[in-house]
């Protein structure tokens, strides 16, 4: 897939998906199926959002060296390719994510998402160097994912404007690190498709920006194509509004219940619950939502107004 086409299809909700578990908590390939089929005929389709996989909201970081691969060629052979798949790659050195990134390629991966390599604590050319050998080693694109929260995880603004000459990088998941304007993306979005992670969606489109990450897409794919939508006509206004309705309580609810249990798929899963589509339980340590909690974000999407699964329902396809 040339630049162009990977230009044109990572882009819009970045729907992070969840990875079933069964009561073992081994990884549910039959469910993984059925729920990208889902996800393909409710719209998460190339040139309209991205199905990711086996990233950090996904569990991805959770899973063995056998159970991604067969994830990820799970969700490519039920997209049947009618959506953008994007594999999730994590804190490796440069030998072990090239391993890891010509797998994903062979398993038919549109791209990468691919952190730092967070634990070599690297300097800004060994990023340079990291992120150049990976894209000679590959013939798919890169979304890098700038953690810059994590130490060893920051790009200096500098060091984003070379990537411009490597040439599989074709996104980079952005939100600005202390000390550096989140409009300092407008340096960058002509050349990479900034997909805006937790500053703002909005500005980010006006900067030139192609996409975001989102807590809903794979839960209730209709809003956020809706959001998606309006932000690509430009109606800011009514996008920032809907989005707000939605992203505001469940990010409140989300800093809640992680007093009690951490786990980056805890809410996700919840969601997924609530909206018919079961998925399992986190692996331990993270801990399942308790029914209060079910309660509380029950009480939150039905303030929203999504069509929340009955009580019922819910117990019946757990």
């Amino acid at each position: 897939m040339d630049r162009t086409e990977l230009e044109r299809i990572i882009v819009g909700p970045i729907a992070t998906v969840p990875t079933p578990f069964d009561d073992d908590y081994e990884v549910d390939y039959g469910r993984m199926s059925e729920l990208t089929k889902r996800w393909v005929s409710e719209g998460l389709v190339k040139g309209k959002a991205v199905i990711k996989v086996a990233a950090a909201m996904g569990e991805g970081p959770m899973l063995s060296d056998e159970e991604w691969p067969s994830l990820l060629r799970t969700v490519v052979r039920a997209a049947d390719d009618k959506a953008a798949i994007v594999c999730g790659l994590h804190y490796k050195d440069t030998k072990r994510t090239i391993e890891d990134a010509k797998r994903a390629e062979a398993l038919g991966a549109n791209a990468l998402q691919v952190c730092p390599p967070i634990f070599n604590l690297p300097s800004q050319d060994d990023l340079l160097d990291y992120y150049s050998d990976l894209s000679n080693a590959i013939d798919i694109g890169i979304m890098v994912y700038h953690t810059h929260w994590m130490s060893g995880g920051l790009i200096d603004v500098d060091t984003i404007l070379k990537f411009e000459d490597i040439s599989n990088i074709v996104s980079l998941k952005w939100s600005n690190p202390e000390g550096v304007d989140y409009d300092e993306m407008a340096k960058f979005s002509g050349f990479l498709n900034v997909i805006d992670n937790g500053g703002d969606v909005i500005r980010c489109h006006e900067l030139g920006g192609r996409g975001y990450i989102n807590l809903t897409a794979e839960s209730y794919p209709a809003h956020d194509l809706k959001v998606w939508g309006l932000i690509e006509s430009k109606k800011y206004d009514e996008a920032r509004a809907l989005m707000d309705s939605v992203d505001t309580p469940l990010r409140e609810f989300y800093d809640k219940i992680s007093a009690r249990s951490g786990g980056q798929g805890r809410l996700k899963k919840g969601l997924m619950a609530l909206m018919g589509q079961p998925v399992g339980s986190s692996r331990p340590p993270s801990k399942p939502m308790n029914e209060e909690e079910m309660d509380g974000l029950r009480e939150v999407l039905e303030g929203i107004g999504w069509p929340v699964a009955s009580r019922a329902e819910v117990a019946a396809a757990r």
